[in-house]
């Protein structure tokens, strides 16, 4: 388990970040940008915070082994921020926001459309007390259409999306029908889209002096990861069908059972699919005209992964992939999540983590993947308890005193 480190040149440590969202795709950005340096500064709602901080169990645990009240969910999206308590329903809680604002380079949120206008915190409230800020909007549909005012969740996008038609088994196999993916794909995809969109606006804004809104969609983010497979349809005009583990245009190019689990196969070329079956004692599907090209393999795939299947059958896991490496054809388990974090690479490169934490003392998390050399991605401060940092931010950032900071609380602004 590999410590997070600090004290390097931080990328974005002259950024200052308001996040007012919640959940997963918004906290996904600042956590992001949290990583790269800036100073990020959580608004959660007095008593209740992130919606995700009541997702358990589990829990992160204790030193004793018991639960705190910190769920596993909320911690994934949460490090490297400070987390401050404000009841924007309130006039004083409105007031502190926009103070906030004035203090901040980008602003994030993700409520429905039109609510934060109410309050005065959307963009054109905003921007006139800071012109050069950078505000970016999260919502399901955007802001604009026919759809701009529903309520939109990775999982309605995933299906509305296009990205649930191509995923899960065949129609005509057993099990099939469509599936969702087993994370938050299109949330996730979200915010590091949304991430790329803040660091652009602030490159513009740091050459030009301009802020400017940005408008992220759910929907339109799942559209744009469809990828090859949109492409492919507005090229031809044909929706294209799942394929379960298996490929539309390569084969073989899936899954199949071993003798004690399941294996990877993935020849990209008719070299690699003869080495394969080859590997496998059967020389004769490489000889077989049927099966010469992949064009070919793609046409007969009814006949030919069958018998592939009762090939693969024969031997463990692990003497398929010693043998298959050898000989150069890729291939590779398919791991559950325990297997995964004791992988001799993901070891090596130090993926999960531990911080300290003020309820658990330890949690574990898994670090950035973006690895820099000069100003590396940093995990600085554990996902904050909720309102954990209310008075430091007040006093030290507002220049709030004591008294008033009581009285704000009191109030039930803060």
């Amino acid at each position: 388990m590999t410590q997070a480190f600090s004290g390097m040149p931080k990328a974005l440590g002259h950024i200052r970040v308001l996040d007012l969202s919640r959940v997963l795709a918004g906290p996904w950005c600042s956590q992001n940008l949290a990583d790269l340096g800036a100073d990020v500064i959580k608004i959660e709602r007095p008593g209740v915070g992130d919606d995700t901080r009541a997702w358990g169990p589990p829990y992160a645990r204790d030193a004793d082994g018991n639960d705190t009240s910190e769920a596993a969910y909320f911690l994934t999206a949460n490090r490297g921020k400070r987390s401050v308590t404000v009841d924007i329903a309130t006039p004083e809680g409105q007031a502190l926001i926009r103070d906030l604002a004035r203090e901040a380079d980008v602003v994030l949120e993700n409520y429905k459309v039109g609510q934060l206008k109410r309050y005065g915190l959307d963009y054109d409230s905003l921007k006139e007390i800071k012109p050069d800020l950078v505000y970016c909007s999260v919502t399901g549909f955007g802001q604009d259409g026919p759809y701009a005012h529903r309520a939109g969740y990775d999982f309605l996008i995933q299906g509305m999306g296009g990205l649930m038609s191509v995923t899960g088994e065949r129609d005509d196999l057993p099990g099939g029908g469509p599936q969702k993916a087993g994370v938050a794909l299109t949330d996730l995809m979200t915010g590091m889209y949304a991430t790329v969109a803040v660091l652009a606006a602030l490159t513009h804004r740091d050459r030009t002096g301009q802020g400017q809104y940005i408008d992220m969609a759910l929907l339109d983010t799942q559209v744009a990861m469809l990828a090859n497979v949109g492409s492919n349809y507005l090229n031809s005009g044909k929706a294209p069908k799942r394929w379960g583990n298996a490929h539309a245009n390569i084969v073989p190019y899936q899954t199949f059972a071993c003798a004690d689990g399941h294996l990877i196969v993935a020849t990209g070329n008719d070299g690699q699919y003869r080495k394969f079956v080859e590997a496998g004692g059967r020389d004769d599907l490489a000889l077989d005209a049927r099966f010469a090209t992949n064009p070919l393999r793609v046409q007969h795939r009814d006949v030919l992964v069958p018998l592939l299947a009762q090939m693969v059958k024969t031997r463990t896991r692990d003497e398929w992939i010693a043998q298959l490496e050898a000989v150069g054809v890729p291939c590779g388990p398919i791991n559950d999540v325990g297997e995964v974090f004791e992988n001799e690479q993901v070891k090596a490169r130090g993926v999960a983590i531990e911080m300290d934490h003020p309820a658990a003392g330890k949690v574990k998390l898994v670090r950035s993947p973006m690895k820099m050399s000069l100003t590396p991605a940093q995990a600085d401060l554990p996902p904050p308890m909720l309102g954990q940092h209310t008075d430091e931010v007040l006093r030290d950032l507002l220049g709030r005193s004591e008294e008033e900071i009581a009285a704000l609380r009191a109030k039930g602004a803060i």
